[in-house]
């Protein structure tokens, strides 16, 4: 047998996801390249890891004592990392963090120059809702989360990185110079909504039930992608984070439609459980960002008060 260190990753991810798909995505490797491993992984064995039934991937009883000894042996590996690291007097660990959707967008610039200074440090980021995040926090499974709206019964910390501006959005088929109401707007297409759990439309309805807004059409999405291109192509209009739009506005894609009340302003915050044991490479970063966010912002986001 001649399997290498990265086909077992990438078959330990494999069986922890149950999708190609989902592994890849967090390897940040094309679906074909995981596809590819994962056969020449296979193929050094004589009983199957794996059984696909329809489009879903199972793991056999052998593939998931395969996947524990894998584990164990990518553990050794990581010890043999960190105790070199340690010796030479370098940085070394993994910062886990969940991310509000919104927050792909800001997130990799305050992490971006800390990971180059610390080539020891490991990363381990996820892309999800408010809900799955919070949730990821009251289990312990994570050091740190980014969300733009502080969960109300859990105990946090937080540092708070950057404003996030809300506007109402439409595409360019219609003027809306001579100001309108949003239930009169309303009237011709639906608002667009994001799924239950998320922060976007958390703050949409605080907003709409402030302002006693009523509305007849909706339309449910589950992603600020799925939402945006909904908007480009007609589909109805909806109240969308500034940072994600940028180019659509400056393309002239996209448009900020007036409103009174609007933009909804909330901030970005890093936050973590009260009195969490962090490890040394988390504690490094908190300071790396007290010390440099400014910084980030001022040559990173200097467009974001253009708009």
């Amino acid at each position: 047998m001649n399997y290498t260190l990265n086909q077992l990753r990438i078959f330990l991810k494999v069986v922890q996801n149950q999708s190609v798909t989902k592994a890849s995505e967090e390897l940040h490797l094309t679906q074909p390249a995981v596809s590819i491993q994962l056969k020449n992984f296979q193929d050094q064995f004589e009983i199957p890891l794996t059984e696909v039934i329809g489009r879903k991937i199972y793991v056999t009883d052998f593939g998931k004592e395969i996947a524990e000894a894998a584990e164990q042996i990518l553990q050794q590996v990581g010890t043999i990392n960190y105790k070199t690291l340690a010796y030479k007097g370098q940085l070394f660990g993994k910062i886990k963090i969940d991310i509000v959707s919104t927050g792909k967008y800001i997130m990799p610039y305050f992490l971006s120059d800390f990971l180059k200074l610390h080539p020891g440090v490991e990363l381990e980021m996820d892309v999800t809702n408010k809900n799955k995040v919070v949730k990821s926090l009251q289990q312990n499974e994570i050091d740190f989360a980014l969300v733009s709206i502080l969960p109300e019964k859990l105990n946090v910390e937080k540092i708070d990185l950057m404003q996030n501006k809300l506007y109402f959005v439409g595409n360019m088929e219609e003027d809306f110079t001579s100001k309108k109401d949003m239930e009169t707007i309303l009237q011709k297409r639906p608002l667009l909504f994001r799924e239950i759990g998320s922060g976007t439309r958390q703050t949409m309805e605080r907003f709409i039930q402030k302002n006693a807004i009523k509305i007849e059409k909706k339309m449910e999405l589950t992603s600020n992608e799925a939402v945006k291109q909904s908007i480009l192509a007609g589909l109805g209009y909806s109240i969308m984070p500034l940072i994600g739009i940028r180019k659509e506005i400056q393309n002239k894609e996209l448009q900020i439609i007036p409103l009174k009340g609007l933009p909804i302003k909330t901030n970005w915050s890093l936050i973590w459980v009260k009195g969490k044991n962090h490890n040394p490479a988390a504690l490094a970063y908190l300071d790396y960002l007290k010390k440099e966010k400014d910084a980030i912002i001022k040559s990173k986001f200097s467009w974001y008060e253009t708009i």
